[in-house]
């Protein structure tokens, strides 16, 4: 009985060290992943540590995720092909949808500008690389325009409200929920958004390295994320609410990002490799990449079983 004690010690030792051992680095955008899965309490019970990592934007997170610094994360489609086109090591894993209406071009409330047609010659501020700037590549394509039509103002999302709000630039190409905080809080305007222009997509990331060594642990948090975005389709409110807290943001503005968004998980398929394309495409017509990708050799379709089983199907 004696040894028996002690061979029960020793292993639950083992798996004590083992579970302390294991984190997951997540890098996350505005809340986003973070809240949902905290508001559904769907980690609750994970078998390893999530240690988020907050960032403003898809391409610091990137960077990160270049420097190995995190191994997991969620990115627009726009800045993911960026990242590709510069070999950083990473692999769509999970396709994450939402409605295009929250990704838009802005004016001030008081702004005598009512089309994307009135914006010719205006300054027009994004991030370089961001879906809000494949927004504007996108529209400008639209109405046979090229980038010389309008004067783009690359800059951080901190940065672009700042010259925003000052007036030092005529609008805003941002995505959701910069779009809903501007349209609560400071009642600015749309004037064109992604429905019809741009594919509405965002991608799980993960580096090679974490998809080899952490697999067991990504399948899982894979799993959990679809089971948290599932959940939020129909607790909006309590989504909200954490969301609002966690970002110290009115959850007024979450409720009108999430309620227009209807945000969910689905597995990397053939639909999603020929939209990637499509991103891809765009980019390189416009000379931001240099080199023309294929779709299918910078996704992952392996964790399609754990998102099916995320979504209860």
């Amino acid at each position: 009985m004696k040894a028996l004690a002690v061979v029960t010690a020793l292993l639950l030792g083992v798996a004590d060290a083992a579970s302390a051992q294991t984190v997951l680095r997540v890098g996350d955008q505005k809340g986003n992943v973070q809240a949902v899965m905290e508001a559904a309490g769907v980690l609750r019970d994970a078998p390893y540590q999530v240690e988020w990592k907050e960032f403003v934007a898809a391409a610091p997170l990137l960077e990160a995720a270049s420097a190995g610094a995190i191994e997991v994360g969620l990115v627009g489609d726009a800045p993911f092909t960026f990242a590709a086109a510069a070999n950083v090591p990473v692999r769509a894993i999970a396709a994450v949808r939402q409605s295009p209406q929250g990704l838009a071009i802005l004016v001030p409330e008081a702004s005598p500008v009512k089309s994307f047609d009135e914006l010719r010659g205006k300054k027009i501020a994004t991030g370089r690389g961001s879906i809000g700037h494949q927004l504007l590549l996108a529209a400008l394509e639209s109405r046979g325009w090229t980038t010389s039509d309008v004067q783009i103002v690359f800059l951080a999302p901190s940065d672009a409200k700042v010259a925003y709000s000052q007036g030092s630039v005529d609008a805003w190409s941002t995505w959701d929920p910069y779009v809903s905080q501007e349209e609560v809080l400071f009642h600015s305007r749309r004037i064109i958004t992604g429905e019809g222009l741009t594919p509405g997509i965002s991608f799980q990331i993960a580096t090679p390295t974490a998809i080899k060594e952490k697999r067991a642990q990504i399948e899982d948090f894979v799993r959990r994320h679809t089971a948290a975005r599932v959940w939020a389709q129909d607790h909006a409110e309590s989504y909200a609410e954490v969301w609002g807290k966690l970002m110290n943001i009115p959850s007024a503005v979450a409720l009108n990002w999430l309620t227009r968004a209807k945000i969910r998980v689905t597995p990397i398929n053939d639909t999603v490799v020929s939209d990637e394309q499509t991103t891809i495409d765009l980019y390189f017509r416009n000379k931001l990449i240099g080199q023309r990708l294929t779709a299918s050799d910078i996704v992952d379709r392996s964790f399609a079983q754990a998102i099916t089983r995320g979504a209860g199907l």
